[in-house]
C-alpha cells in the first residue's frame, strides 16, 4: 500500500523557515515524480513545487528564490526547505507522488501558520 506522511510543519514568524519532509513508502520511490501542493483557507489547493525522478525542479513564481524542494531516494523523502516565510504561506502543505502525469498517492497534509 503506498502512503505519504508529512512532518515539520508548525507556526513561524514571517521570516523564518521551516523544513518540511514527506516519507514514502509502500513504491519504489526513485521511479516518482514529487509534487508539494498547498491549500490556503477558502482556496483551491495549488502546486507550490515540483521534482523529477531526474532531479530537475520546478516552482510556483510566489515561492521561487524562497523555497526549495529536494530529494533523498535512499530515504524515501521529499523535502521542502521554506525560507522568507511571508504570511501568505500560510497553509495546509501536501506531498504528492506522480507518474507519467497520474496521481498515485497523496499525503495527509501539515498545517503551517506564518504570523507575527
Amino acid at each position: 500500500q503506498v502512503q505519504l506522511v508529512e512532518s515539520g510543519g508548525g507556526f513561524v514568524q514571517p521570516g523564518g523557515s521551516l523544513r518540511l519532509s514527506c516519507v514514502a513508502s509502500g513504491m519504489s520511490f526513485h521511479l516518482y515524480n514529487m509534487d508539494w501542493y498547498r491549500r490556503a483557507p477558502g482556496e483551491e489547493r495549488v502546486v507550490v513545487a515540483s521534482i523529477s525522478t531526474g532531479g530537475i525542479t520546478d516552482y510556483a513564481d510566489s515561492v521561487k528564490g524562497r523555497f526549495t524542494i529536494s530529494r533523498d531516494n535512499a530515504k524515501n523523502t521529499v523535502y521542502l526547505q521554506m525560507d522568507s516565510l511571508k504570511p501568505e504561506d500560510t497553509a495546509v502543505y501536501y506531498c504528492r507522488s506522480y507518474v507519467y502525469g497520474k496521481t498515485t498517492a497523496w499525503g495527509q497534509g501539515t498545517q503551517v501558520t506564518v504570523s507575527s
